[in-house]
């Protein structure tokens, strides 16, 4: 069998009619992770893993698809969860210098995504030792290849001190995945992600990094902010509300308008006077 750099799959850059989803999770992508590790793993069971995977794949969605491939990961893997995921991390491709949106392609990553999210929380995967940092450090190489938001939402449900204490320390990282990671990740409601109930009744934790983020160099990060702002805002419009008038008040950039503009639509939609007023206020 010939040993080739880990690769990730072709995919198309955006979404295409016709063409469903789950397929970005398919028999080729589960034959291009197995000899990606293998490249790092020399006796990594190749076709054992992917027979293994294919049982039972085709009628499954994309994000089951993920969570199918890390289980199916954990049996042939080494049993130590610390050993595993740094073999796992190893076989990611090099890291790209700061492209802003990843295309679809990176969904390949998932099942790394759902391996650290399902076996990285507790020390009964770790031979009894905290996996906490083991598993903070592979999201941070994940999400610069990827993204870590999905994973990292049951550490946040399970330690949620302890995890906004590590991401506050990468509001500042040089890579602006990192950064979004901080808003994306922390959002109330992400879209495929779990709800971080806790969150949802109580924005406050969260604030602090959209007030840091709000004026980023880049605006796939703005984004972020503006849609966890637009979370906030369909169950504490209020709190949104005082969120974008402290902005204002502030001076606000450009770049900070239009965060405000884009977090208040839909309340604007629905009508809301004071979300009107605010985003006529936000006008660049």
């Amino acid at each position: 069998m010939t040993i080739r750099p880990p690769k990730i799959p072709d995919a198309p850059r955006a979404i295409q009619k016709g063409v469903p989803l789950k397929l970005l999770i398919n028999e080729s992508a589960v034959e291009c992770l197995a000899l990606n590790i293998l490249y790092v793993n020399r006796n990594f069971e190749v076709d054992d893993f992917y027979n293994s995977c294919i049982q039972g794949l085709d009628p499954l969605s994309l994000m089951e698809r993920g969570k199918h491939v890390a289980k199916i990961l954990k049996g042939f893997l080494p049993e130590n969860y610390g050993d595993a995921v740094n073999i796992l991390m190893n076989s990611l491709t090099p890291e790209e210098p700061f492209s802003e949106e990843f295309g679809l392609a990176e969904f390949f990553h998932l099942p790394h995504s759902f391996f650290i999210s399902e076996f990285g929380l507790s020390e009964k995967f770790n031979k009894g030792v905290d996996p906490f940092d083991i598993s903070m450090g592979a999201m941070y190489e994940l999400t610069k290849r990827f993204t870590a938001e999905f994973a990292i939402r049951n550490f946040i449900i399970d330690q949620q001190e302890r995890t906004l204490s590590q991401l506050d320390k990468w509001i500042t990282d040089e890579n602006p995945h990192v950064r979004r990671l901080c808003s994306e990740g922390t959002r109330p409601k992400l879209p495929w992600g779990k709800k971080l109930k806790a969150f949802v009744v109580d924005p406050q934790p969260t604030i602090p990094f959209l007030n840091a983020l709000k004026d980023d160099s880049s605006l796939y990060v703005r984004r972020s902010v503006a849609n966890h702002l637009g979370d906030i805002a369909k169950d504490h419009p209020e709190v949104a509300f005082s969120i974008c008038e402290d902005w204002l008040k502030q001076n606000a950039s450009s770049e900070v308008k239009w965060v405000i503009r884009h977090a208040l639509r839909y309340p604007a939609k629905k009508e809301n006077k004071m979300a009107i007023q605010l985003r006529k206020s936000a006008k660049a």
